[in-house]
């Protein structure tokens, strides 16, 4: 083989990487880094919009939160992000609360949040700046809308495969 044509595998771990699979190593690496990499973007920008100190996870759940301009309960976001520990989203609650960017209002035994004026206007800088930052550089490159939007299908897919395979090891 050619050494130009030989492939050597990017992977975290070497000890994971299956002989019958070591693509499955290489995709888990990049979600690996994509996943950090998109945490340091969204708390850099989130700190240039004029609030630092937010974790990628207070940060989602503001923007879950603004999504569609309807009110939202801590299990809509937990669903929506996916994400288990009510706890979580929780604090991340009581966080941007303390900062008055999203308040709650009490409807029967649950709390519907939205943003405040405030929440909103951070929302906005948060846009323009990642327009600016983000969605330039992707245009520079090349990259089309329609290949972001088969990368979105196939990452949620993969978040499918993930949960049905973390649901089957507890049965072992």
């Amino acid at each position: 083989m050619n050494p130009k044509q030989q492939h050597f595998p990017i992977v975290s771990a070497s000890k994971l990487v299956s002989e019958s699979n070591v693509e499955l190593s290489e995709v888990e690496y990049g979600l690996i880094i994509a996943n950090n990499a998109f945490a340091r973007w969204t708390e850099h920008c989130m700190s240039a919009a004029g609030s630092e100190g937010l974790s990628t996870n207070d940060i989602l759940v503001l923007h879950n939160i603004n999504h569609r301009d309807r009110p939202k309960r801590v299990t809509d976001i937990c669903f929506t992000l996916n994400i288990e520990d009510t706890h979580l989203v929780a604090y991340a609650l009581r966080k941007l609360a303390k900062r008055e960017l999203i308040k709650g209002d009490k409807q029967g035994k649950e709390v519907f949040y939205t943003l405040t004026k405030k929440g909103e206007e951070l929302c906005e800088k948060y846009r323009e700046i990642r327009e600016h930052c983000l969605i330039e550089a992707f245009e520079t490159m090349g990259v089309k809308h329609s290949d972001l939007h088969e990368l979105a299908q196939t990452l949620r897919s993969l978040s499918g495969l993930y949960d049905q395979a973390a649901r089957a090891a507890t049965s072992f």
